[in-house]
């Protein structure tokens, strides 16, 4: 049976407090399909293979540019031991190659129990270095994940040049077939940071791409030069500058 593509017009907000504060709230383009079936799209939109919009197993589940797709989630959730919670349907929350470049910095895996229910959520966090990690999220009993459930996770992961790798996450995830709410609670001793994504879930259909396109040219290349305009708005504002460390050897850790 194929499935079909859903489309989030969604709105991010990043919400920076202590010593130097920042606020910017854009809109943003994300799809939601299942990794792993046959899928029924729009002619504008593609997988695997160059369209006006298109979604690749190159881009996630390793490596940018190396990933493996669902094969590679499936072998993180068997290598910690959360395949048998999660043997249903493996969905994908990305942002789509728009003309054939992408640049996600978060993604995320939905995994289902057999009945359909969330149980574990893998959020793919890059950054503009060409680096890559993810956080295993789900609940210690490993129960469904509801709106009120909170997750937490310990930072390992160089992100921003302008926050250190310490403190830790709390994840939120609302996910309905009508809609997508996730928030990400960043605090460290240094300050926090609370990032949103939520939209409506809508059919991705021919229609859709181009208003998108139209009203956020360029995809993730806009996404990619708004990212760097806050950054020089941090720098204005006096924030320190911390080099790249290097990354973390484990590819997902909890």
């Amino acid at each position: 049976m194929t499935a079909t593509v859903d489309h989030i017009a969604g709105q991010t907000f990043h919400g920076r407090k202590g010593a130097i504060g920042n606020t910017f709230r854009y809109s943003v383009d994300y799809v939601l399909l299942d990794a792993e079936a046959p899928l029924r799209t729009p002619w504008l939109f593609a997988r695997n293979r160059g369209n006006l919009t298109s979604l690749h197993d190159t881009d996630h589940g390793g490596a940018p540019k190396q990933g493996r797709g669902a094969p590679w989630a499936r072998d993180v959730l068997a290598a910690h031991g959360l395949s048998g919670v999660t043997p249903g349907r493996l969905d994908l929350l990305a942002q789509p190659r728009v003309l054939g470049y992408v640049f996600n910095p978060v993604s995320f895996w939905l995994c289902h129990d057999a009945a359909g229910a969330l149980r574990v959520v893998i959020a793919e966090v890059g950054n503009t270095f060409g680096d890559r990690h993810s956080y295993l999220c789900h609940r210690d009993d490993l129960g469904v994940l509801t709106r009120d459930d909170t997750v937490t996770a310990t930072k390992v992961f160089h992100v921003s040049p302008f926050q250190p790798v310490e403190g830790g996450y709390v994840f939120r995830f609302d996910i309905t077939q009508t809609r997508i709410g996730i928030w990400i609670d960043y605090t460290s001793d240094s300050g926090s940071l609370l990032a949103t994504l939520t939209g409506k879930r809508r059919p991705l259909t021919n229609a859709a791409i181009l208003r998108a396109c139209l009203r956020r040219p360029f995809g993730a290349r806009r996404v990619l030069g708004l990212i760097y305009w806050q950054a020089l708005k941090l720098r204005w504002k006096g924030a320190a500058y911390r080099p790249r460390p290097a990354p973390p050897t484990d590819e997902a850790t909890r």
